[in-house]
């Protein structure tokens, strides 16, 4: 979109809606900035190991199931 064209049109606005399109550009602005500055963290292979432990019995019927089986 031609930027003069969007300045003519907000300049036709009222007031109070132009208040509205200052604060939607804040925020867009504020979202490209916290777009920009995060940043996919690469995972390693590995990371979580020992941090939990799987039961024995992980992969055995519950009791609460017997009845269905």
């Amino acid at each position: 979109m031609d930027t003069s064209v969007l300045i003519s049109q907000i300049n036709v606005l009222p007031d109070n809606f132009k208040e509205e399109v200052a604060d939607f550009v804040a925020f867009l602005q504020q979202k490209l900035k916290k777009t920009e500055t995060e940043q996919i963290k690469e995972r390693k292979f590995g990371y979580a190991k020992g941090s939990f432990e799987m039961a024995t019995d992980f992969d055995e019927p519950l009791d609460e199931f017997k009845d269905y089986m």
